[in-house]
């Protein structure tokens, strides 16, 4: 190969994250039959593990951990835990961390996403974040001790963990700057509706205010109300954890995604990144993707060990996919919508269960679905066949998706 080494040429692959995305990428390595050295760096002292459960089992005492079951060990895989990685100079072909350096003949980059601080919340005390195993556990006692909690954000983490709280008896109000949950993701028509699961829950959600600061025992508003607060949970988004990256010259995008191509191959020779710290050109839906959910970091490393190996992958072009609960609802969206798209509502949003379509020139490119699971299975085959569909029985919830196609 020219650009890319292969397999025997790659003697020592180093994957920098040991979340879902790198260790599905060393799995995935040897699986497709890698046999060189392999080396998982990860930032936490934890067994690798997955995240979707920190919201949900984890955070409500149901688990002690949600570690992932890969034998190391009998993969052949050097698992370093608690290594900081801190730079890389791919000149030297070497990632530098607390501990020294580590020569790589390819590198894998799969550190995710961090999340978003509000300003001046750092180092008060009772503001939390969900995004670790750690965090989980510094929030359990606070359920567990039903306190009055502040949600800043009413994105898919401000209410998974509201649901949460509310199911540990707490009080719980959410703070969102915009009019509505969901905002930055999700058109009006869409999550107006869902404001209204905050209140049969018992949650108060506060839209359209802002936080001028937070201090012990309160959040204060812009608009002069002040909330009272025993503790104070951030979930505004998330952002690449790209900062390491610094002087590297491998190519960032404006959200600080790293910019990789289409077999997830970044600007520079023998370094890929993979799951929520890389975009990638989708030529589906016409765009650069950066998606930061589970399944991306489970789809990407088979394509990025197929590279490595020399098995010549096809162009990595998956149909998004994620899933949410919240306030006694399972909520599953497939695909990608822009504004311009059709929006078909199949089904009452004021009650449940419902589904939307988005339609692109007559073809089915996204799918929300509340409580039906069939619409969603359906959807994502459908999308991925690109397929058009009849607007007036996409419209009907009585019709299957896979019978409401154009013939």
């Amino acid at each position: 190969m020219s650009e890319q080494q292969t397999q025997s040429e790659a003697r020592h692959v180093v994957v920098v994250g040991a979340g879902m995305a790198g260790v599905q990428t060393a799995v995935a390595l040897r699986e497709q039959g890698f046999t060189g050295a392999i080396t998982l760096i990860g930032a936490e002292p934890h067994q690798p593990y997955d995240r979707p459960p920190l919201s949900k089992a984890v955070l409500l005492g149901k688990a002690e951990g949600s570690a992932f079951e890969v034998d190391f060990e009998a993969l052949g895989v050097d698992l370093r835990l608690g290594l900081e990685v801190t730079g890389v100079r791919p000149e030297e072909h070497r990632v530098v961390t607390e501990a020294g350096e580590v020569a790589y003949d390819t590198l894998v980059i799969a550190t995710g996403a961090e999340p978003l601080t509000l300003p001046g919340s750092q180092g008060v005390p009772g503001v939390h974040l969900l995004r670790t195993l750690d965090d989980a556990r510094r929030l359990r006692p606070v359920l567990d001790q039903r306190h009055r909690i502040v949600v800043v954000g009413a994105g898919w983490i401000g209410a998974e963990f509201a649901t949460a709280a509310r199911d540990a008896g707490c009080e719980v109000t959410v703070v969102e700057a915009a009019d509505r949950p969901l905002a930055e993701v999700l058109p009006a028509a869409v999550a107006a509706p869902m404001t209204g699961w905050y209140t049969e829950s018992g949650a108060e959600l506060v839209t359209g205010a802002r936080v001028q600061a937070v201090v012990p025992g309160e959040v204060l508003l812009a608009d002069g109300r002040r909330l009272p607060a025993d503790a104070v949970v951030i979930g505004i988004g998330a952002r690449p954890a790209t900062g390491w990256l610094a002087g590297s010259d491998i190519a960032l995008g404006p959200e600080g995604a790293i910019t990789a191509d289409a077999r997830l191959r970044t600007s520079l020779p023998d370094v890929y990144a993979v799951g929520d710290c890389a975009s990638f050109p989708s030529a589906r839906f016409g765009e650069r993707l950066l998606v930061h959910h589970w399944d991306n970091a489970l789809q990407g490393p088979r394509t990025v060990a197929a590279d490595i190996v020399g098995e010549a992958p096809t162009d990595y072009d998956p149909v998004p996919y994620f899933w949410s609960e919240q306030f006694g609802r399972f909520v599953q969206y497939a695909g990608h919508h822009t504004d311009t798209d059709e929006l078909i509502h199949r089904g009452d949003p004021s009650s449940t269960p419902w589904s939307v379509c988005w339609l692109r020139d007559g073809a089915l490119v996204a799918l929300l679905a509340v409580g039906r699971p069939r619409d969603l299975a359906q959807g994502r085959k459908l999308i991925a066949a690109s397929t058009r569909m009849d607007p007036s029985k996409t419209a009907d919830p009585s019709i299957p998706l896979k019978s409401a196609t154009l013939t």
